[in-house]
């Protein structure tokens, strides 16, 4: 796993960024204790290793 610093988004945006799937956000959500998929202020996230990450969204190309 790993961190990133976000100032603001989205979940959808970010997961659609950095795990190439914009339907992973609920996983960032929950991973994070989020429950509002709005980031508003400065906010750290978890990122999901790679290997833990199943497919079945939307793929950015």
């Amino acid at each position: 796993m790993r961190s990133i610093t976000v100032t603001r988004g989205n979940l959808f945006q970010i997961a659609a960024q950095y795990l190439g799937d914009a339907t992973m956000w609920i996983y960032l959500a929950q991973l994070n204790q989020i429950k509002d998929p709005s980031i508003q202020a400065v906010t750290v996230l978890t990122l999901p290793a790679a290997s833990n990450l199943q497919g079945g969204g939307i793929v950015i190309q």
